[in-house]
């Protein structure tokens, strides 16, 4: 059997919202490192909107555009969770149930700590049913099994302070990815895993903080180039080959999780503008990006202060 781990992350650019990392993770009975599940699911599943006979699961930015809605999110994240026999019913459930080590961080931030609302918000619930039993089929039709979908979410304090120790954004990027990699690894069992990350901020060599969350095994490298960074290692019985690979997200297991750290920045970024709206009625929303998070950052400015709400809860420092 071979597992297939994808990663990727969204968020990674803004000063205001979290930072999401996500990792899902996929079994087969080949014994195949090439393995590739748009081939093996095409009859269900597409990387694109261009049929509706097909459950979309692709990058999020093919799927998502800013002010549009999330329903193309929603079909293929709630049909994988379905088929995990995950019920996601409320916005603090995809949480919970996504992120559980970090939940509780919601509980210290004024603008998550009272929010709720009903979920999924943009697809119907014929669309839901409809997709939950074409993806169930369609894996047990082509012997695939989703195993896991994980989540890492990194509010500004703890972003920043992880900055500070570790040096830049991208190795906190790095670091927090490899940790949802390995405990998908410790797990979930295989005879063969292959890991396919986006790579980080442009780097090409992972090598140093492979040997930080890995520490005791024997990490090759394969090659290291500008297209692809490749790795490989045998823990046990088991075969792991790890790649960063530019366009990460063409690896059906990391379009989901593009899609999963989208879909939860998306809901954080909706509780965070509704919170300063209650005060601030006819402020114009962000997403949070540079420019514009300056431009909402100076107009709650004195809300802000009012409710004594620190910087470093609210802004990112990179």
């Amino acid at each position: 059997m071979t597992l297939l781990i994808g990663t990727d992350e969204a968020g990674y650019g803004p000063n205001l919202g979290p930072l999401l990392i996500s990792a899902t993770a996929w079994q087969v009975s080949d014994d195949d490192a090439n393995i590739e599940l748009y081939d093996r699911l095409s009859s269900t599943v597409r990387a694109d909107v261009s049929s509706s006979h097909h459950i979309p699961i692709a990058d999020s930015k093919q799927l998502y555009k800013p002010g549009g809605g999330l329903q193309n999110l929603e079909r293929g994240l709630f049909a994988a969770l379905s088929s995990l026999g995950v019920q996601v019913q409320r916005w603090r459930d995809a949480w919970g149930k996504l992120t559980p080590k970090d939940a509780e961080q919601l509980q210290l931030i004024p603008w998550y700590r009272d929010y709720d609302t009903p979920l999924p918000i943009d697809l119907t619930a014929s669309q839901q049913s409809a997709d939950h039993m074409r993806l169930t089929q369609g894996l047990l039709a082509a012997q695939v099994s989703l195993k896991r979908i994980r989540s890492t979410a990194m509010f500004p304090t703890r972003f920043n302070e992880l900055v500070a120790k570790y040096g830049s954004k991208g190795s906190v990027l790095s670091l927090a990815t490899l940790e949802l990699v390995r405990d998908a690894l410790v797990d979930l069992d295989a005879s063969k895993a292959v890991v396919q990350c986006d790579k980080h901020g442009g780097r090409n060599r992972y090598l140093a903080v492979l040997q930080t969350i890995f520490p005791d095994e024997p990490v090759k490298i394969i090659r290291e180039s500008r297209e692809s960074s490749v790795y490989r290692w045998s823990a046990g019985n088991r075969e792991v080959e790890i790649r960063f690979v530019a366009k990460g997200e063409s690896f059906l297991p990391a379009a989901l999780a593009s899609m999963t750290s989208k879909y939860l920045r998306e809901l954080a970024m909706r509780a965070f503008n509704e919170f300063w709206r209650e005060s601030l009625p006819n402020l114009k929303p962000t997403a949070g990006y540079p420019m514009d998070a300056r431009r909402f950052k100076a107009e709650i400015e004195v809300v802000q202060k009012k409710l004594g709400i620190a910087d470093e809860m609210l802004w990112r420092c990179k």
